[in-house]
């Protein structure tokens, strides 16, 4: 009969789900609906294979990482499982570069002491001490650069980030965490339209992203809109610029809010721009990364525009 395997432990299956199976042995997995619907009980299969239908109603994303709800998991081998905070450990970098982007963010390449998975647009945590921590977003594409690429900026009075911009400088060892979220690239739907919509530091991600798509040959429309208050506020013009010539379906964006829109730089707050440009989001992609306040209308505004829940990924900070 199958057995789950978690914690170490060992636990004979048999016909019950993976939640039954583990809270029958006094294992305590958060759990509200039991039928696969609220998604509580999720969890990540470390080894084996779970049948695909205990991954029913997940995210694309989710299920690309192992996720499963367990209680809807009845495994046909042996599996071992995990709850979802048990995914991140802690590991050892190098800083590899420390550059200016802009006046206040800083772009840091890193390279892990042993081999690191990682998806484009996921995070991690990165550790001032063994206390303080803060999640950065992945700029980086595990295929096309070695380092892993982060984009800090400056928060007044932030623990962290202060310290980062006073003290880090390349050849440093720091510790970081293994990387999580959902908001990334999957491929599979070549032929999606895919609408990015960052503010700030939140282009980190969505840079990770485009390039891992344009990367697995991606033919829909991807369409970046990067928000600042003033054009200093922009960053990895030139690249973004270079990619938007290489590859017709990419498109740039760059909206000010304040003040005047020099050529080549759309005027508005970055949500009504991209709204107003693609007014029908039906059967899109959509990324928002960025102002929280920003993610959170942009959700419901892109959802109304057409966009499916499903199809809406989002990294607020």
């Amino acid at each position: 009969m199958p057995e789950v395997i978690y914690g170490g432990q060992s636990y004979e299956c048999g016909e019950q789900s993976v939640l039954d199976c583990l809270t029958a042995q006094g294992v305590h997995v958060p759990s509200s609906c039991r039928s696969g619907l609220c998604q509580t009980c999720m969890m990540r299969a470390v080894s084996g294979t779970v049948p695909e239908n205990a991954k029913a109603g997940l995210k694309d994303t989710l299920a690309a990482q192992n996720y499963f709800l367990s209680c809807i998991c009845h495994p046909l081998e042996d599996i071992e499982v995990a709850l979802p905070d048990a995914a991140m450990g802690k590991f050892q970098a190098q800083v590899t570069a420390v550059e200016n982007l802009n006046s206040d963010i800083l772009g840091i390449k890193l390279k892990p002491a042993q081999p690191f998975e990682y998806k484009a647009g996921q995070f991690i945590n990165f550790f001032k001490d063994q206390t303080n921590a803060r999640c950065y977003s992945l700029a980086s594409v595990p295929a096309l650069e070695e380092d892993l690429f982060i984009n800090v900026r400056k928060v007044p009075n932030g623990l962290v980030s202060r310290w980062i911009f006073d003290n880090l400088k390349a050849g440093d060892i720091v510790t970081i965490s293994g990387a999580a979220g959902d908001c990334f690239y999957v491929p599979g739907k070549p032929e999606q339209n895919i609408l990015l919509i960052g503010t700030g530091s939140g282009l980190a991600p969505l840079y990770g992203i485009i390039r891992d798509a344009l990367r697995n040959g991606h033919k829909g429309k991807i369409s970046l809109y990067h928000g600042s208050y003033n054009i200093e506020g922009f960053y990895l013009v030139k690249e973004l610029h270079k990619l938007a010539q290489a590859h017709s379906n990419f498109t740039y964006a760059p909206c000010v809010s304040e003040g005047e829109a020099p050529e080549g730089y759309a005027r508005g707050m970055v949500l009504d721009v991209a709204l107003n440009d693609n007014s029908d989001l039906s059967g899109w992609r959509v990324f928002l990364c960025g102002n929280p306040e920003m993610v959170k209308s942009a959700q419901q505004k892109t959802f109304f525009a057409g966009a499916s829940m499903r199809d809406i990924f989002a990294d607020p900070f």
